[in-house]
């Protein structure tokens, strides 16, 4: 039984998304590679030559000239290595969803062969590939893990809408389920990595270099939400106040605002589940989580503290939202807390338009139930929120912004786009 090797690796990408074309991409210029989606539509835009995440340019797919797509997974099944790429979220009660994860699974142990490796590279807590994956592609397959079949896990760091980070200018983090395989799986992302590998010891330590990756994060700006809470209560404005302290060179340059989207808002769910299945209640990660996830609600009512100021009625008053995606330049509508605001207004009888010029309006109404307006019109708003940073946003400023709001309004900026003597409200 053979091991694949850089000669005679062929590689199926499994999820098409933000993390699996991109690798699928690069890959695709060095190996054969089948990329295999479950989305029979999202298979013939990329046959078309169209990645309508903006993640990979149309130049960059024709570009990968070994690579085919397919929505059977049959097409699979010529293929010796295996990289798997699909989400992972979380339920109604916060807590991991492995159902994407486990389907896959499922799909791989009805293809995988002797000698055949297969990598995760979807974010989960320590011990999820070889404790919940592994058993069910042995189960379906008939094989021995670590006899008739491999594993590894190399987690995902891509950067939605980020054109400077790309896959292969971020390190990346490898293991394998024996030395010769993290071996093989080191090697094999070092023929597209540029700017290197890291080979851990274990799968594990894989699994959580990539969970507390984002886990911090999350708790630096949950901590930079609570100053800014503190110093509204003040009178202070929170954006001077971290310009000021960020003159000290080991001061972190985190910023207030919403947290959201596929990674950020929900890893950490991930690694409070598994502490809390050891025993262990990991009351800092969970008290960063409550704040970050109450944000929406709080920057609602004090947009509606200000409209109150002005003696603006709440009540069948119109709020113009300028942004829905979860961060700027990026037309990434999951796990979006701009909708935690919306659905606070709504609950004062406010009347809110959405107007972003990178969310797709279908996916919008599908996902959300509302529909972004084409554009707003100008003389309408009683109150404006601009939500997500947008270059657009930038580039009108802060006077072609107020020309959308009625003779007195309020405008509230969270993202410190706008000069500050500018505007009413910032976060």
């Amino acid at each position: 039984m053979k091991l694949p090797t850089l000669e005679t690796a062929k590689i199926g990408i499994i999820g098409l998304g933000y993390v699996g074309l991109p690798l699928a991409v690069e890959f695709g210029k060095h190996y054969p590679v089948v990329g295999f989606d479950i989305d029979q539509d999202r298979i013939l835009e990329l046959e078309a030559g169209h990645d309508s995440t903006l993640e990979v340019e149309d130049e960059a797919l024709s570009d990968a000239k070994r690579l085919s797509f397919s929505a059977d997974p049959e097409s699979l099944r010529s293929c010796n290595v295996y990289i798997v790429t699909v989400p992972t979220p979380i339920n109604g009660q916060k807590q991991p969803d492995l159902t994407p994860l486990i389907k896959a699974s499922e799909t791989l142990g009805r293809l995988v062969g002797p000698g055949d490796i297969v990598v995760y590279e979807s974010t989960v807590y320590p011990g999820a590939t070889e404790e919940d994956c592994i058993p069910v592609i042995e189960g379906i397959s008939g094989l021995r893990f670590n006899e008739d079949f491999y594993a590894g896990y190399s987690p995902e760091r891509i950067n939605p809408g980020d054109k400077v980070h790309r896959v292969t200018t971020i390190k990346k983090v490898t293991s394998g389920s024996t030395p010769e395989v993290a071996d093989i799986v080191d090697a094999l992302y070092r023929t597209i990595i540029t700017a290197g590998t890291h080979k851990t010891s274990s799968i594990q330590v894989a699994e959580a270099a990539k969970v507390i990756e984002n886990t911090q994060r999350d708790l630096n700006i949950a901590l930079v939400n609570e100053l800014a809470i503190i110093f509204n209560r003040l009178g202070v404005d929170t954006e001077e106040v971290l310009e000021a302290a960020g003159t000290k060179w080991n001061f972190l340059p985190f910023r207030p605002g919403l947290v959201g989207g596929h990674c950020i808002g929900i890893d950490p769910y991930y690694l409070t589940y598994k502490a809390q299945s050891a025993g262990y209640i990991p009351d800092v990660i969970l008290a960063g989580r409550r704040i970050n996830s109450n944000m929406g609600a709080y920057v609602a009512d004090e947009m509606v503290k200000g409209m109150l100021r002005k003696r603006i009625h709440v009540v069948d008053s119109r709020i113009l939202i300028l942004g829905l995606t979860f961060k700027e330049n990026c037309p990434d509508l999951r796990n979006t807390r701009v909708i935690d605001i919306i659905r606070v207004l709504e609950s004062f009888g406010a009347q809110v338009d959405v107007y972003d010029p990178w969310a797709d309006a279908d996916e919008a109404e599908a996902e959300y139930g509302l529909r972004p307006i084409a554009h707003p019109v100008a003389g309408q708003y009683d109150a404006i929120m601009l939500t997500v940073a947008h270059r657009e946003f930038h580039e009108l400023g802060a006077e072609a912004i107020h020309q959308w709001g009625k003779s007195e309004h309020v405008l509230y900026d969270l993202k410190y786009v706008l000069p500050a003597d500018q505007v009413d409200l910032r976060l």
